[in-house]
């Protein structure tokens, strides 16, 4: 029997040169799926490109709370209509100084957008920089799909273990602390556990990491990554740039399927 895996690419929407790659690393089989940032302009454009795709991949919805333009605008949440960093973003929720409701209504806008241009639920929700382990975020995926009967499967916590990565994955455990185990209470299904963490600073740390999952992740555990193309539009959005082609060309090689084989593992699609 083949041990099956989940690889699922982040930030498909943020450029078309990342949603480009990954729409090749899914017809290469590649990529179970991809979660959809839908506050851009060219998110109408993305999405007719990979809405042919929905039957067999995994298409996903990647909320966005940070960095990025605000699809409601300004709020207490946005100011000036951009979303804040990360470190700006949590603590000030907590303390009352972004009003709960702004955050849900920029997250509301978000999957309306995923909705009306696909014509579908997304398959399962994660979060950008990881926000949907906020406690913010937790109500507003519960208020959002109490009464729904089919309930889009949740990106669940880190696996811990991982010496090279560990001080990072213990950051992102913490602010993830309990929830898969409240979310399943709340009628959810998570993918779990979860591997992909590293420096992405580090490009060259990116293979590594990737074959020591494939070696040991379990059966429909889940791999996190982040491939594309750079382009002038993600060199004007988004740090995170020539690790992206490094990952692509990894997860594209004859090295990584040939690794495959000889683990024993197959990549599920997105109906496993």
């Amino acid at each position: 029997m083949m041990r099956r895996i989940r690889l699922i690419a982040d930030d498909y929407g943020l450029a078309p040169g990342v949603s480009a790659g990954i729409l090749d690393l899914l017809d290469r089989g590649r990529l179970t799926g991809t979660s959809c940032m839908t506050g851009f302009p060219e998110w109408p454009d993305a999405a007719a490109l990979i809405k042919p795709l929905c039957s067999r991949a995994a298409v996903g919805l990647h909320l966005t709370l940070t960095d990025q333009p605000a699809v409601t605008g300004r709020s207490s949440l946005a100011p000036e209509g951009r979303l804040p960093p990360l470190r700006s973003l949590a603590l000030p929720v907590l303390r009352g100084r972004v009003d709960e409701r702004d955050v849900h209504a920029e997250l509301d806008a978000q999957y309306s957008r995923f909705v009306e241009v696909l014509g579908r639920r997304p398959a399962f929700v994660d979060g950008h920089q990881h926000v949907h382990f906020l406690p913010v975020v937790r109500t507003w995926l519960r208020a959002r799909f109490s009464e729904a009967t089919e309930k889009p499967v949740l990106r669940g916590a880190p696996a811990l273990g991982n010496a090279a990565v560990a001080p990072k994955v213990a950051a992102i455990a913490a602010v993830a602390a309990g929830f898969n185990r409240s979310m399943a209470r709340a009628g959810f299904s998570i993918f779990a556990p979860l591997a992909g963490i590293y420096d992405w600073r580090q490009p060259e740390r990116f293979a590594p990491v990737l074959h020591a999952a494939v070696e040991t992740l379990p059966e429909r555990g889940l791999f996190m990554c982040h491939p594309g193309h750079v382009d002038d539009t993600l060199r004007g959005r988004d740090p995170m740039q020539r690790v992206r082609e490094v990952e692509f060309g990894v997860l594209a090689s004859d090295a990584f399927g040939e690794s495959l084989a000889r683990a024993g593992v197959e990549i599920m699609d997105g109906r496993g």
